[in-house]
């Protein structure tokens, strides 16, 4: 059975990194930015519309579970609700196709009960979060504060619409690293390690 590795991560944490430099130890395929090129060409939408609405949901409080019952018909909640629907299937298929790595986009959650999968959180104390913004996006101290809590609330809310979770729910995860206290490396190798010692738990 394929191994599959979700990563979940706060704005800053260096998540995305880890995902990249696992997928290339592992020689599994990085799926990313990815998932919106496949979908745009299973959808009639134009990869900025999907990374507009990806990541926000159209109603501030209710999950979709909930509006799909009780609100009125809305076509920006259907539209938004079939690019979610169509991005699950792209995730789907790529699981079933090939040993991978695959980051956000609610991931652990569309692939849960599949026991090839090891779904990680990475966070990082917010000062540690706040410095790498200011050094790979080029900003201020203010600028980088208020990037990071705005992608992290976009996130936060996105999951909690379509899954009705907490997005930094330690209970949906298999593992949760702190980048604060080791480097993306390390946190590479801590990946591996538990991934193999869980999977050979498992075939026993």
């Amino acid at each position: 059975m394929e191994r599959i590795i979700t990563i979940g991560r706060e704005y800053g944490s260096g998540g995305r990194e880890i995902g990249r430099r696992l997928a290339e130890k592992l020689q599994f395929a990085f799926f990313d930015y990815q998932i919106v090129t496949e979908l745009a060409k299973r959808t009639a939408f134009a990869e900025e519309y999907i990374l507009s609405i990806q990541e926000k949901r159209p109603y501030p409080v209710l999950p979709v579970p909930t509006v799909r019952m009780w609100a009125p018909p809305n076509p920006m909640l259907d539209q938004h609700l079939e690019v979610f629907l169509k991005e699950s299937e792209v995730i789907r298929d790529m699981a079933d196709k090939a040993p991978c790595v695959i980051v956000g986009r609610c991931a652990n959650f569309i692939l849960r009960g599949r026991d090839n999968v090891l779904n990680v959180f990475v966070t990082a104390p917010v000062v540690d979060c706040v410095r790498r913004v200011m050094e790979t996006d080029g900003l201020n101290l203010e600028e980088a504060e208020k990037k990071i809590k705005k992608i992290d609330k976009r996130r936060a809310d996105y999951f909690k619409y379509f899954t009705g979770r907490q997005w930094q729910d330690a209970a949906l995860y298999d593992l949760c690293l702190n980048t604060g206290h080791m480097s993306e490396q390390k946190c590479v190798d801590i990946v591996r390690a538990y991934m193999d010692a869980r999977f050979e738990w498992a075939e026993r």
